[in-house]
């Protein structure tokens, strides 16, 4: 049914990675609703946006959202999506629920071939399943630490000199 890619015209490629990007990013605003994550309400100017820091943009819902939209269109949203996982995680007030959350994230993000899988050596995968024998809050913060440095020192500024970034900083707030 469907061929190789490779067929396709490039505009077209172009135009499904940006839709990808575009239905990733409204996913991912459902997604930060149900879960109360970044609910600040202050309404930013353009240049409350352009002198954000990186963490100041993971703690703004329309920065979170435009960083996701963005690591989307380079494939690596993974990435961000284990971030939110791990804050999830550690805001855990239940502690009959961490084994099953911990199971999952480990499943989804850090194993072998897991669906989206993150970034990490060897060491620090050892390390974490060697948390997983006794899941605690902090048993992921190592992994989160280097998926965020990795985030912060790579995409972050690949993402200041993006379009989705430009368009971030010139939308109207109202």
């Amino acid at each position: 049914m469907c061929r190789s890619l490779e067929h396709l015209p490039v505009t077209c490629l172009e135009r499904a990675k940006e839709l990808k990007a575009r239905f990733g990013s409204f996913l991912l605003k459902q997604e930060l609703n149900i879960m109360g994550h970044s609910q600040k309400t202050k309404k930013l100017t353009p240049e409350d946006r352009q002198t954000w820091s990186f963490h100041e943009l993971l703690a703004h819902k329309e920065g979170l959202c435009a960083f996701t939209t963005f690591l989307a269109s380079e494939y690596s949203e993974e990435n961000i999506a284990f971030y939110l996982a791990c804050e999830d995680y550690r805001n855990t007030k239940s502690s009959s629920k961490l084994c099953a959350k911990a199971r999952k994230i480990y499943e989804e993000f850090i194993a072998s071939d897991a669906p989206r899988e993150v970034n990490l050596d060897h060491e620090t995968r050892n390390i974490t399943l060697k948390n997983m024998e006794q899941p605690t809050l902090s048993c992921f913060n190592l992994a989160q630490s280097k998926i965020n440095t990795l985030m912060e020192k790579d995409c972050y500024p690949r993402f200041l000199k993006s379009t989705v970034y430009q368009e971030l900083i010139t939308q109207h707030t109202g």
